[in-house]
């Protein structure tokens, strides 16, 4: 009784005289695993990350940042060094996160409503939810 392949079992591997040897990583390559949803993986990524939502300021905190916007304007002269908490909208949707900027003010533009700093930081003054600083000491006292 025959087996089927006994006829080409004990012949010798081929090897081809007009196509190169691919390499075992190329011969892998082939059968790895493909995006087939190009981008896919971003897209959930970009879903699932978490936004803030912008908090609506009150009159009196409104009035409590214009007179420390007002004490910066004062003594701008004297490069106060401040740390100002504002909103930086997200770029991709809805929402963004609460930043701190922390360095000393150099310019504030009423017309362009900007806090300039002087590590170049360009603060939207509507933005801005706190204002801190070695400067505000004494209105602690009140």
């Amino acid at each position: 009784m025959t087996k089927t392949y006994d006829d080409i079992i004990n012949l010798p591997h081929h090897v081809s005289t007009t196509r190169p040897h691919m390499t075992a990583i190329d011969r892998a390559a082939q059968f790895s695993p493909f995006a087939a949803l190009t981008g896919y993986d971003a897209a959930i990524k970009e879903t699932a990350r978490l936004t803030g939502e912008r908090v609506k300021l009150d009159e009196y905190m409104k009035d409590a940042l214009s007179e420390r916007m007002q004490i910066i304007a004062d003594r701008i002269k004297e490069y106060p060094e401040i740390a100002i908490t504002y909103f930086q909208p997200d770029a991709k949707k809805n929402g963004g996160d609460y930043v701190t900027a922390i360095s000393t003010a150099k310019k504030i533009d009423e017309y362009e409503r900007v806090v300039v700093m002087t590590d170049g930081t360009a603060i939207p003054i509507d933005e801005i939810i706190s204002i801190d600083g070695k400067l505000f000491e004494f209105m602690e006292i009140r």
